[in-house]
């Protein structure tokens, strides 16, 4: 009898511990989720302004930490923080030294996004759901949408939390969770690399420390394991970081491995420090989960603090042993050879292939024609202007050996759909030549003319101007993924974009003409420039986007006309009031 009754309490021991898992795992990807929806709504709603904080900081470090600092706060996100942060090293925006301090500023921010989400105000729940429910499904503005998917997120991360907490119930007077936690504590090595897998397996430190916070709340654990898995989980984001920046160049990547550097050590030194000082109970008397959040908050800021002057005797060694790649200029990779294979002519697949790679090509000189537009309406660099109008020759050849590389293609192997792509890529080519030429035969001479009269615009009105052209280039990044992966939801994003564009320069034009009307002489001045600048935006906006239609077409998701389809429905209606 003893048993079976020993058997069955085994049983029961292995499904509540299943159980757990499952609901564990369950919040685990709510939580994740969540902070993804909160990141990439405050991506989508202000992600083109992201490279004015990012640069704007010029070389002084501490200016650098605080704009990541910022950055993460914003992003929910040290990880894409560091991305971004890499990327921009890479394309030459920013110096490594400037790089690593934003990185090392970031997860201070980090840390700060942890302070405010472990209060957990619960009673926010329903009026989050409810407002960002309501904004995300009913607004058509891109930027409200946004915010609704910001509050979903916020909510969707406290109902994980909450879910947390009711899966631990069952399992928390169970016999096996102190032999757990005791082995944890005795182990804090352990604990220290639990806290790093398990952070790097989430790629979220957010979501991670959350979690441990929960844990430490509920009296799952110590608080000296918690301590431990905290530390771990600071060496498991800076790992996140190196894995997700492994195909950048490698002089960039000197930025994730001295921040690993840095924070691996630290970590260590603290866990050591930890077991050694009285520290735990320095930092006490708010609550155990409080205590938590705020040894992470500490070690975060004297990690910054200790670690700014040491950015440039970390990074020497680095350079010798991460080398920069030789690589030629931009311009000199734009004129590489054509991706069009004549070899493919009589293979459908591998020629539409061939022709779509030519179109990146083609469409990375428009880029790289739009970027610096802003910047030489207050340069007026004449040699950067001839170089870009050299550029669109290059772009027009591309068309040429597009429309002649389509003429020659084997109709006969092709079959309708093979066809149609053919025609769409076609038409997408003809529109970024018709995009490079609103660069080089508006906006060029419109940023001519503003250097050669000395014109200036108002502060406001200039920064409409550069949000705008920064949300364009953003779209062009979109657009091309839009045109390798034929995706459905870009492709409906992109549409939104283009609706968002046109609502900015209406926005802008009526804002402008309001600054006329009470008598700015600067924007008097400037005016016909400024307003032709946003119709020349808009116009190189409409062409990059105009891919997105036929996919959306394709799929049912595009009607063909806004027309009614009978023009006299309006006075049938009138007759019936």
């Amino acid at each position: 009898m003893s048993a079976i009754k020993a058997r069955y309490l085994l049983e029961s021991l292995i499904l509540a511990i299943l159980i757990f898992l499952l609901h564990l795992a369950a919040a685990t990807m709510l939580l994740l989720f969540g902070v993804r929806m909160v990141r990439t709504g405050i991506e989508r709603a202000m992600g083109p302004s992201f490279k004015r904080l990012v640069t704007g900081a010029k070389s002084n470090i501490i200016q650098g930490a605080f704009a990541g600092t910022i950055l993460a706060i914003i992003l929910q996100s040290s990880a894409a923080t560091a991305i971004l942060a890499t990327g921009f090293a890479a394309s030459g925006l920013i110096t490594i030294t400037m790089g690593l301090a934003i990185v090392l500023g970031a997860d201070l921010g980090s840390a700060l996004v942890i302070q405010v989400l472990s209060f957990r105000p619960d009673w926010l729940i329903p009026i989050l759901l409810v407002i960002g429910g309501w904004l995300f499904l009913n607004t058509q503005s891109l930027t409200s949408k946004q915010v609704g998917r910001i509050f979903l997120g916020i909510a969707f991360i406290l109902l994980a939390l909450g879910m947390i907490s009711a899966a631990s119930t069952p399992i928390k007077e169970s016999e096996f969770l102190p032999v757990i936690a005791s082995y944890l504590e005795s182990e804090y090595v352990t604990a220290f690399l639990l806290g790093a897998l398990l952070t790097f397996i989430m790629h979220s430190s957010v979501a991670a420390i959350l979690m441990f916070v929960t844990f430490i709340q509920l009296g799952l654990l110590p608080l000296s394991v918690g301590i431990s898995m905290v530390l771990g989980a600071n060496l498991g984001s800076a790992l996140v970081s190196l894995w997700l920046t492994k195909g950048m160049e490698i002089s960039a990547r000197r930025i994730p491995v001295a921040n690993l550097l840095l924070r691996g050590f630290g970590a260590m030194l603290a866990l050591y420090a930890v077991k050694k000082l009285p520290i735990t109970e320095m930092l006490s008397g708010f609550g155990l989960g409080q205590t938590l959040v705020n040894a992470h908050l500490l070690f975060n800021l004297v990690l910054l603090i200790i670690s700014l002057p040491l950015i440039k005797l970390v990074l020497k060694p680095l350079e010798k042993m991460m080398p920069a790649a030789i690589s030629k200029a931009t311009k000199d990779n734009l004129k590489a050879a054509s991706a069009l294979d004549k070899s493919a002519l009589d293979k459908p697949t591998l020629a539409l292939a061939s022709l779509r790679r030519e179109i990146l090509r083609m469409g990375a000189i428009v880029e790289t024609m739009m970027r610096p537009v802003m910047e030489l309406y207050q340069s007026g660099d004449s040699e950067q202007i001839k170089e870009i109008r050299l550029m669109d020759k290059g772009v027009n050849a591309s068309l040429t050996a597009i429309r002649r590389y389509v003429s020659s293609l084997d109709r006969s192997k092709m079959s309708k759909k093979d066809n149609r792509s053919a025609r769409e890529l076609t038409d997408y080519a003809i529109n970024l030549e018709i995009a490079g030429d609103i660069v080089t035969k508006r906006l060029l001479v419109l940023a001519e003319k503003y250097n050669q009269r000395h014109l200036k615009f108002s502060d406001s009105g200039w920064g409409e101007l550069v949000r705008m052209q920064e949300r364009i280039v953003a779209n062009m990044t979109l657009a091309f993924n839009v045109l390798i992966s034929q995706d459905i939801e870009s492709a409906r994003l992109l549409v939104e974009e283009k609706t968002e564009i046109t609502a900015l320069e209406r926005k802008s034009r009526n804002k402008h003409l309001k600054r006329l009307r009470q008598g700015d002489e600067i924007s008097f001045e400037s005016s016909d420039i400024h307003l032709e600048t946003l119709r020349a935006l808009k116009d190189f906006n409409s062409q990059i986007s105009t891919l997105a239609y036929s996919i959306l077409y394709r799929s049912g998701q595009l009607l063909e006309t806004r027309l009614v389809e009978n023009p006299n429905l309006g006075d049938e209606i009138e007759k019936s009031k």
